[in-house]
């Protein structure tokens, strides 16, 4: 029964899906730590706020099956956010943690942010929406994910993450 279940929710993550939180929160959760939980070989993620400790618990799980997980965050936003799973994922093997500022205006005044909330899962899967991977995100804001297996949408990603992360700084 386990096995059909497993084989359920692979070929369910074949195809694109898209939840609007935090109506459909649960199922979003549970189709994002399935993506974590079956990697092979790869999570590279870009992600705001992350203060989601069910998530982060996933990921280093993963790293300790040999996953090689990058982790791109806004620099402010996780220096300042007391809850972030920054520092708990950066003592990790197999967990490259980055941060980066935004680009900063002509007047020298302000700089933005890193807003990206993404994941590619094995060069391949693909989540991103506007949803942070916070509890917030997850309980009490409307927000939406969306889920796709669609290599060339993933090569893109991962390419404009590895543009990002020529700039970043690692933690």
């Amino acid at each position: 029964m386990r096995f059909l279940l497993i084989i359920c929710f692979a070929l369910f993550l074949q195809a694109s899906s898209i939840f609007f939180l935090p109506h459909e929160a649960k199922e979003a959760q549970r189709n994002l730590l399935f993506a974590i939980d079956t990697a092979k070989r790869s999570i590279n993620i870009a992600m705001y706020s992350f203060t989601n400790h069910t998530i982060a618990k996933h990921l280093k799980n993963a790293a300790k099956r040999g996953v090689k997980i990058t982790i791109l965050f806004d620099a402010k936003q996780n220096k300042n956010e007391p809850y972030s799973q920054i520092g708990y994922l950066a003592k990790y093997k197999n967990i490259d943690v980055y941060t980066i500022k935004g680009v900063r205006s002509k007047k020298k005044d302000y700089t933005g942010i890193m807003h990206i909330k993404m994941a590619v899962i094995d060069h391949s899967r693909l989540i991103f929406g506007s949803a942070n991977w916070t509890k917030s995100a997850f309980r009490y804001n409307y927000e939406v994910l969306y889920f796709t297996k669609d290599y060339a949408l993933a090569k893109k990603c991962e390419k404009e993450l590895a543009r990002l992360l020529r700039k970043a700084q690692k933690y």
